[in-house]
């Protein structure tokens, strides 16, 4: 079984697994050349050959237990027809939302358009061995967030404003949750053996509507995860205190945290819960006695537990290649 596996299905402590969030991505030289030719996100999102051959550029230079397949949570609004485009130096810009196109998409048109994600998957599967698979989704919560913002809500968001239209909102949720749960069934047919949920703006979400707009809309989507007999990780960034009310609800089968969690404590909440990441992307832009002093401390707290080690978010693009090669050398040293 592989190590990833076998650490959050089995609670196996005898090992620590290692990949990366964005780890294949714009750190990597090989990647930007293929950035720079194919400037559309989406198209290249859409490209099994070069989805592959992204997806691989990780594995082929670093000794990890994992390749997460290239592709981006906005693929869903792609596929429900909201227009999405990614603009240079101010991310993702999406269409207006007309509910009445969205919720009236029907399976077979969404499945098509997303053809080549499912394909790009099989091509992975077909060229890896011993490494786990990850496919993945946004969260209900993150996907309507977006749809709604039409942008990223990192410099603007009001959650008045989002939540205001409660049957918009709801109409929106319960068609988000059909059409995730159907995106990770066929990434899964395809040859996903783990399906990562990322809700990466669950800490804007006052702590009173957790429940409605976190714990809830995930708890469904894990179940159903569960039910296909494949393991799942939850990534709910930014709830802070509120990972064990999280864990304890939703109950996935590994919950990833930020470099805001206290990694101690996380470790008494989770119930046994197998724990991915922690550690600030930043501190891989620092000199490396930093850097092995922040990776031993998370090896240290979490020794003895099931533990898959990562960071608290996606590789910077600042950051050197060789970084991502030294934090492995010291993982595999001391597991």
């Amino acid at each position: 079984m592989n190590r990833i596996l076998d650490c959050i299905i089995n609670k196996n402590t005898s090992f620590v697994p290692v990949w990366f969030m964005r780890q294949a991505g714009r750190y990597l030289p090989e990647f930007r050349k293929i950035r720079e030719k194919n400037t559309n996100f989406i198209k290249l999102c859409l490209n099994p050959n070069l989805v592959k051959e992204i997806t691989l550029q990780p594995i082929k230079r670093f000794d990890l237990d994992a390749t997460i397949i290239f592709s981006d949570i906005l693929m869903i609004p792609y596929a429900l027809n909201q227009i999405v485009e990614f603009k240079k130096g101010s991310g993702p810009h999406l269409g207006n939302l007309e509910l009445d196109k969205i919720i009236n998409t029907n399976s077979n048109n969404f499945i098509n358009k997303l053809l080549p994600v499912y394909e790009g998957i099989k091509k992975v599967k077909n060229e890896t061995k011993d490494e786990a698979l990850i496919g993945f989704v946004g969260a209900p919560w993150t996907l309507l967030v977006y749809m709604i913002n039409k942008k990223s809500p990192k410099k603007d968001f009001n959650f008045n404003y989002i939540t205001k239209d409660k049957v918009l909102v709801n109409e929106l949720l319960k068609k988000l949750e059909e059409t995730i749960c159907l995106h990770i069934n066929h990434q899964v047919k395809a040859g996903a053996n783990i399906i990562q949920i990322f809700d990466s703006w669950a800490g804007l979400i006052p702590q009173k509507e957790l429940f409605n707009y976190c714990f809830a809309p995930t708890s469904k989507i894990v179940k159903y995860v569960k039910s296909l007999k494949i393991p799942v990780i939850c990534f709910p960034k930014g709830i802070g205190k509120n990972f064990k009310d999280f864990c304890s609800i939703v109950q996935p089968n590994c919950v990833s945290i930020d470099p805001e969690v206290d990694p101690k404590l996380i470790k008494k909440e989770t119930n046994g819960i197998a724990i991915q990441g922690g550690i600030d992307p930043k501190i891989l832009l620092e000199g490396n006695d930093q850097i092995k002093k922040t990776v031993q401390k998370y090896l240290q707290i979490f020794s003895g537990y099931p533990y898959v080690f990562n960071l608290g978010h996606g590789v910077l693009p600042e950051t050197k290649p060789e970084t991502i090669e030294y934090i492995i050398q010291i993982v595999r040293d001391q597991t």
